[in-house]
């Protein structure tokens, strides 16, 4: 006979008694401590995602601006799966830096709100009167709106990638880099 101690991976209690089994047969335990956050558990999980250290992943990625569908590729868990842990933890997570605020005399504080936008480039060429006369236009848009916030007809140089850059609004050009393939 084997004797195999069990600790709750959530509270690391040793208070545990079998809860039973799965569908698949894989035993279940339950913690009896009360201040464990969930109860019931498996050793061995078959779904990743069901994993507490999973889990504390999800919620670490989602605070250093990781995606929903790049933590679940990340992670080789579902989307749901994500989604469902981040609604859990909804509640307790903040949006603002309260300990900075706190330190902070609110006279002092000046917001300027601007939408900054995010803009894709792309250029598109044509024949104009005769093959030899080949003309570029650049166009810039607005990722999310899908709307052009720019344009430049010339031809396929840096000078051109330039002039399209000076027609961009200043909230695209703020924190933007410029780079073309020529």
């Amino acid at each position: 006979m084997t004797f195999i101690s069990v600790r709750c991976p959530y509270c690391h209690s040793e208070q545990i008694v079998k809860r039973g089994t799965t569908r698949r047969g894989t035993q279940r335990y339950l913690c009896h401590n009360t201040a464990c956050p969930s109860q019931s558990f498996l050793l061995e999980y078959r779904y990743q995602g069901r994993l507490p250290e999973v889990k504390q992943q999800i919620m670490a990625m989602s605070l250093n601006a990781s995606g929903m569908r790049d933590t679940a590729r990340v992670l080789r868990i579902s989307t749901d799966t994500v989604l469902r842990e981040l609604r859990k933890k909804e509640a307790a997570l903040a949006s603002v830096n309260t300990a900075l605020l706190r330190t902070v005399e609110p006279a002092e504080i000046l917001v300027d709100i601007e939408q900054a936008g995010e803009a894709e480039v792309d250029e598109m060429w044509s024949f104009v009167k005769q093959k030899a006369n080949k003309q570029w236009i650049w166009i810039a848009m607005d990722k999310q709106t899908r709307q052009i916030i720019a344009f430049h007809v010339g031809d396929r140089s840096h000078e051109s990638a330039q002039q399209l850059w000076a027609n961009l609004p200043a909230v695209y050009r703020e924190q933007a880099t410029f780079s073309t393939d020529q």
